[in-house]
């Protein structure tokens, strides 16, 4: 059961990115462009919403699956720093990415002008991106 929720969360983490990507590069362009807000730039950016917190869900069960996870936690796994990402890095810099682009998503809905729906959306998921980017382990993800 870890080794089939370690590769969904592997591969959904692709889906994860190109999501969030994509809502961040569709809304920019929208909102350069000067175009209204529609349903399709609120729909793009639920996506990006939908798979991050989707992620963290499938991540959260592999945290409390995972031998590197909960189980490992102690004063000697805190001195080496991989198994400090694992343990405490990694969940909760996620953690802090999806709250951003949480209040990002759910402060665009309550503004009225379309400039300020892009400009929310745009900053805080290219901040909670920066945020998932730096705590992804890289030497064992790619």
């Amino acid at each position: 059961m870890y080794i089939a929720f370690k590769e969904f969360h592997s591969y959904l983490a692709y889906i994860t990115l190109a999501l969030l990507l994509f809502a961040i590069v569709f809304n920019t362009y929208y909102w350069l462009k000067g175009r209204l807000f529609s349903k399709t730039n609120k729909s793009v950016a639920l996506w990006g919403l939908i798979a991050v917190h989707t992620q963290f869900l499938a991540g959260l069960i592999l945290y409390f699956l995972s031998p590197l996870g909960i189980s490992n936690f102690s004063a000697d796994a805190m001195k080496v720093s991989i198994t400090r990402l694992y343990l405490v890095e990694h969940p909760l810099v996620m953690l802090l990415a999806i709250v951003l682009i949480t209040i990002g998503y759910s402060k665009a809905n309550k503004v009225i002008s379309a400039t300020s729906k892009y400009k929310t959306i745009v900053i805080f998921y290219s901040i909670g991106l920066c945020f998932i980017l730096s705590r992804i382990p890289w030497s064992v993800w790619v």
